[in-house]
């Protein structure tokens, strides 16, 4: 096996990458595989949505406690991404990224198998930790692995991955469900990260670079630093408004739809089906920003998901369908032009593109995590006007801030 990956791989003489051209079979490979680790990625992180019921009644708990399944997860996610950058700086990238989608699917596979409430909580975070280690690092690497003017392509293809991988957690979880519950869900996602990440761990070429040491200071030092760039630090930003509106308005929909004027019930289930509307979405704002510049595109990306917002707030089950396609749509093509491009900007000023992209996670699943928790306490409290405004004032400073890089840049 070890013989066969050999010959997949293009190397310098030193055992250094050598820049993959697109379109060549190790660019298949490479990205055809980090996007296919990032589809597991995703779905063990949002397998439990569609599955809250279940998984509350499994331990007899409650339903606001059933939130904590996803949450225990994001939350450690925020504490792995200060870890990610000095951790793949130590191991090297594809050892990090293969050891992350290992650990998660074993931690998955066992929270099947978790005997109380607590234990479960327990692997869920240790899962969380496990699973910041491959976006933080994937960026990084393709910004390396593949030459200059495949980045781009590279990057929307993997984001695409992700994107596929959050449809595939929120869908594919009912048909295995009725098989074996939850647990066969959390098993087979398990066992398909531990394969991929072996997958990785013999098909990628090493980058070559000397190990660093790991110091603690770089835990949060060395992230934090990337934020004193100005562009940089804008597109984190912005990255953290375009998730908040998005995980704001997909977590207060379903219950929108469940009252008046909709009514839908269990029917609501059906915003799901939006939500693969947009995995081609990525390709399309790279091929637009080709042409019209990351800054214009990303623009246009916010200037969309406020035409969605207006789509949503209309009180027709179809717009609402619409708007949350034209969402996700929108929100997955500018994500995949930002987390490029904060990469590729910290290449440019001699910055750890490592420590860069974990910036930008760090900052993006901030956001989700805020927003997530404040978009149902605002529904509850002020109704779905309020959440609407929310999202909408989120949305325009993200064009806003898109607006003041493109006028730093024609200046």
């Amino acid at each position: 096996m070890v013989r066969m990956a050999v010959t997949l791989l293009d190397r310098t003489p030193t055992g250094s990458i050598a820049r993959i051209a697109a379109g060549t079979p190790s660019y298949r490979r490479v990205v055809g595989l980090l996007a296919v680790g990032g589809l597991a990625n995703f779905a063990i992180i949002y397998f439990p949505q569609p599955l809250l019921p279940a998984i509350a009644a499994s331990f007899g708990v409650d339903a606001g406690a059933s939130g904590l399944t996803i949450s225990a997860t994001t939350a450690a996610m925020l504490l792995g991404l200060l870890l990610s950058a000095p951790l793949s700086d130590r191991i090297g990238r594809v050892s990090a990224m293969s050891g992350s989608l290992v650990a998660a699917g074993v931690l998955s596979v066992a929270c099947a198998f978790a005997p109380t409430w607590e234990a479960f909580l327990a692997l869920r975070a240790g899962g969380g930790l496990a699973l910041a280690v491959l976006p933080a690092v994937a960026l990084a690497y393709l910004r390396d692995a593949v030459r200059d003017d495949a980045h781009g392509r590279a990057n929307a293809l993997y984001i695409s991955g992700t994107a596929l991988g959050g449809a595939v957690g929120r869908l594919a979880p009912l048909p295995l469900a009725t098989l074996g519950g939850w647990q066969l869900v959390s098993t087979v996602l398990g066992v398909l990260s531990v394969v991929v990440g072996v997958l990785v761990w013999f098909a990628l070429p090493r980058d070559g670079a000397a190990p660093l040491p790991l110091r603690i200071g770089d835990l949060l030092g060395g992230t934090v630093a990337s934020l004193r760039d100005p562009v940089i630090l804008a597109v984190c930003v912005a990255g953290a408004l375009a998730m908040a509106t998005f995980v704001g308005l997909y977590n207060a929909v379903p219950f929108r739809l469940d009252g008046p004027p909709f009514s839908l019930g269990a029917a609501e289930v059906f915003v799901y089906f939006a939500y693969p509307l947009g995995i081609l979405a990525p390709g399309l704002f790279h091929r637009i920003s080709r042409r019209l510049g990351r800054a214009v595109t990303s623009l246009l990306g916010a200037l969309a998901m406020l035409a969605a917002i207006g789509l949503v707030f209309w009180p027709n089950v179809i717009a609402v369908f619409a708007g949350l396609g034209l969402l996700t749509a929108a929100f997955l093509g500018t994500h995949s032009i930002l987390s490029g491009w904060v990469v590729a900007r910290a290449h440019a000023v001699g910055r750890s593109t490592s420590r860069a992209s974990s910036a930008y996670l760090l900052t993006y699943y901030l956001g989700s995590t805020v927003s997530g928790a404040a978009s149902t306490h605002l529904l509850a409290s002020a109704g779905w006007t309020a959440v609407v405004l929310l999202a909408a004032g989120l949305t325009t400073l993200c064009a806003a801030l898109f607006l003041g890089l493109r006028l730093r840049r024609a200046g």
